[in-house]
């Protein structure tokens, strides 16, 4: 096979090796276990690379030697690049009816995260903040859950499976390490024992592949499920970037770095890779640029106070301090506690904010559908869906119950951007509303209530009504009470707090 030189890159595959040998190596891994293969396939040019490298491989065997089903998942956050998500699923569907017309045991599947799970029902419905390098929550949600379902449910089926990804030692100094530890390595095999999923096996065909091999195999060898590869080239043109790797753990690299993914990612400063789009022709995509550039700005230090609530989703307020001694002390009763015993003030008091506050989500939901009506109306799919009718009705779910929008805030935003109605799903027991909510306020603040304290605790009683068994609602009264009522003004002169703190991000739940 020819190969294309690039500047500093390591010796080719091809110098040592024949596509035929790896073809033989593919089809003696297959045939050495009688175990389902799961293929993560991203829709780049690695992932591609490895579903031909098995597909051809697969296909010079005899019918009776390919009986081993070979599941290509691929993992759909649902907030994926809309030219990526496109090309994603159309591959999918080609793969299928490719795998079926030539009689091969390969079946192409999307997971996708669990509604509760999705981006959107974080970020607005639950108030989680940005994802950043400290606080990234979204992989373990979106792409390392659906992935490892999908895996562990095979395995239940079949006893064990083998994964077959699509990792190279040369992407990075620390995915070389990883590949490179031989614990789990299991000796005379090329599989080796995942660190996490303890019945599965891990098989990586390209590992020892340079960019340049992965190029050059893709533009050499036509895709067996016709698809064409030099799109594929034009595309990472198009976007000057990598690619998303399917994530299965937290030791895969996730995205960032300009890499194609979340057109959401607030990991990285700036999202090169959508820019490049953009700048290549694809203005349609303007509009997710700038909410992504927007969502960005609630992570200055600064601008915190006016996004972010005081207390956490747990109702506690976390205060960080230093004590005499320099050790670092968390939590109001923390400090109390040392200040009590000690006799000293703690030093630097700082606050760590919490998730954003139910008037700034909204305006989130509110600038989201609008984006989808920018995108609808100038981009290719006049029915693009930026978030889900199924994340609507659970954000909300959450701010009927959780958040105190007695207003009932989501169909109302909802039909004033859209000017359409969804079919809400409408409460038997009853609910309250944004007049009662008005009501209650007035006379909260006659008896020096808080409104959201009595507000929570109706909820509560509500949720109970018409349940056989009342037992669970003392505890819930219970833990509502335990949480911290005070204002956030008056938290601040209490413990004389800075609004601005550049602080690290903790688990909200």
């Amino acid at each position: 096979m020819n190969r294309i030189g690039l500047p500093g890159e390591n010796q080719s595959i091809f110098d040592t090796r024949s596509i035929n040998d790896i073809y033989d190596e593919i089809r003696e891994v297959y045939r050495s276990t009688k175990l389902p293969w799961v293929i993560g396939y991203s829709g780049g040019k690695d992932s591609t690379a490895t579903v031909q490298l098995v597909w051809y491989a697969l296909s010079a065997l005899p019918p009776e030697e390919r009986k081993v089903p070979v599941y290509i998942i691929a993992s759909d956050t649902l907030v994926e690049t809309p030219v990526i998500v496109d090309h994603l699923t159309a591959t999918l569907r080609r793969m299928n009816d490719a795998a079926k017309q030539q009689g091969l045991p390969f079946e192409a599947h999307k997971v996708i995260p669990q509604v509760t799970d999705t981006f959107w029902v974080n970020l607005i419905g639950r108030g989680y903040p940005a994802p950043n390098q400290r606080f990234r929550w979204c992989t373990e949600r979106m792409k390392i859950r659906p992935a490892n379902k999908f895996i562990l449910d095979r395995a239940a089926e079949f006893g064990e499976v083998v994964m077959v990804l699509g990792g190279r030692k040369s992407e990075s100094a620390s995915r070389a390490q990883v590949m490179s530890d031989k614990r789990g390595h299991i000796t005379g095999s090329r599989l080796g024992r995942h660190h996490i999923l303890t019945r599965a096996y891990v098989y990586t065909p390209i590992e020892d592949f340079t960019t340049d091999d992965v190029w050059t195999y893709l533009l050499q060898v036509s895709s067996p499920w016709g698809s064409n590869n030099r799109d594929l080239a034009a595309m990472y043109r198009s976007a000057q970037s990598g690619e998303c790797p399917l994530v299965v753990d937290d030791k895969t690299p996730s995205c960032g770095n300009s890499r194609f993914g979340c057109w959401t990612c607030t990991v990285v400063t700036r999202d090169k890779s959508m820019e490049a789009m953009i700048d290549s022709g694809e203005e349609w995509m303007l509009p997710l640029l700038e909410f992504r550039d927007w969502l960005t700005e609630t992570q200055d230090p600064a601008k915190k106070y006016l996004y972010r609530e005081h207390k956490r989703r747990t109702g506690e307020v976390l205060i960080q301090a230093q004590a005499s001694d320099g050790k670092t002390l968390r939590g109001l009763r923390n400090i109390e506690q040392y200040e009590d015993e000690t006799g000293e003030a703690v030093k630097d008091p700082k606050l760590i904010r919490g998730p954003y506050k139910l008037d700034f989500c909204k305006e989130m939901l509110r600038r989201l559908l609008q984006t989808q009506n920018e995108v609808r109306k100038h981009g290719p799919d006049p029915k693009q869906e930026l978030i889900t009718e199924a994340e609507l009705h659970e954000i909300r779910r959450l701010w009927r119950t959780e958040r105190q929008d007695w207003e009932d805030s989501v169909p109302q935003i909802y039909y004033k951007v859209t000017q359409q109605h969804l079919e809400w799903l409408h409460d038997d027991i009853g609910a309250f509303s944004g007049q009662e909510y008005q009501l209650l306020n007035e006379v909260c603040q006659q008896h020096d209530l808080p409104t959201d304290l009595v507000a929570r605790l109706m909820e509560q009683e509500r949720q109970m009504q018409g349940m056989h068994r009342r037992a669970g609602i003392f505890q819930r009264i219970n833990e509502v009470l335990r949480e911290e009522w005070r204002d956030e003004a008056t938290i601040i002169e209490t413990y004389n707090l800075p609004l601005t703190f550049n602080d690290d991000e903790v688990e909200l739940e």
